[in-house]
């Protein structure tokens, strides 16, 4: 039986909707995201970005007194990759739900258990994690919401909401010096390498025991150009030039072996000639 032709034409006509591409439009409040690495950890934001549009915001749209998703669409969401403290309470790593509850003269900034929730239309404040009171500071206008991580450092970062034209700010504590000693602390029994990253962190803070202990640590297990600098650098640095300058002798000769990875071949040259005379 031939295939009714009605039939036929609703066929292609369905078929050449679904081959159709997705209307693609811009989005009232598009989706942003900012990740910074501070110290060891990675600070990550996720948001919706609303604009100003000619609206009054801060006790209109955003209403005072009352618990505001801090952004737009879906709650806004931080990720710690590393655990931090903020207001000296420990804070896991983790994705925790983030709102604001501003006032005229001051905001509290919530931390939420509940993640994946949409607004703050389900917030419960028994699921809060904790509550931190800021002030807010006058910006230039801003016409969209935007977070950044600004301020960091190894050991601190700020975590900021800039909208039209209020600035607060998420004060949060890192924990970078442990994080790393207990890293070198897990890398002891591991070969040369590890040891001598450790000797080199010892080395940028200028802690010279600690930097020596690992130098020796890691030539223990295989002497390099690379550990035996590292170590004369650290026993320049306690005054030791005349325990030092042999160390650098053996650098060299180490490392000429080596040309290609001998990165440091400059400044051991400059330390064969600067030290040799030193007490």
């Amino acid at each position: 039986m031939p295939f009714p032709k009605l039939a036929l034409i609703a066929c292609l006509s369905s078929f050449a909707a679904l081959a159709q591409p997705a209307l693609q439009l811009p989005a009232k409040s598009p989706g942003a995201k900012v990740t910074q690495t501070a110290g060891l950890t990675d600070i990550t934001v996720e948001y919706s970005s609303p604009a100003v549009n000619g609206r009054k915001v801060w006790g209109a749209l955003v209403p005072y007194g009352e618990v505001w998703r801090a952004g737009a669409n879906a709650a806004t969401r931080i990720t710690f990759s590393k655990d931090v403290v903020i207001e000296n309470t420990e804070v896991p790593a983790g994705t925790y739900a983030f709102f604001a509850l501003p006032t005229q003269t001051t905001w509290t900034l919530i931390l939420g258990k509940n993640a994946n929730q949409f607004g703050s239309f389900a917030y419960k404040k028994e699921e809060d994690f904790l509550r931190v009171t800021v002030k807010p500071t006058a910006i230039p206008l801003r016409e969209r919401l935007a977070y950044l991580v600004s301020n960091f450092t190894d050991d601190a970062a700020s975590i900021d909401l800039e909208w039209e034209k209020v600035k607060v700010s998420l004060p949060v504590k890192l924990k970078t010096k442990d994080q790393a000693l207990a890293a070198i602390k897990a890398a002891a029994d591991a070969s040369w390498q590890p040891m001598n990253s450790a000797a080199r962190y010892f080395l940028d803070q200028k802690n010279f025991a600690e930097a020596l202990a690992k130098a020796d640590a890691s030539i223990a297990a295989r002497q390099t150009w690379l550990n035996s600098w590292v170590k004369a650098q650290a026993l320049a640095g306690l005054g030791k030039f005349k325990d030092a300058y042999p160390l650098v002798e053996k650098a060299k000769e180490l490392g000429d072996k080596e040309p290609n990875g001998y990165f440091a071949k400059d400044d051991i040259a400059k330390a064969l000639v600067d030290w040799k005379n030193k007490g």
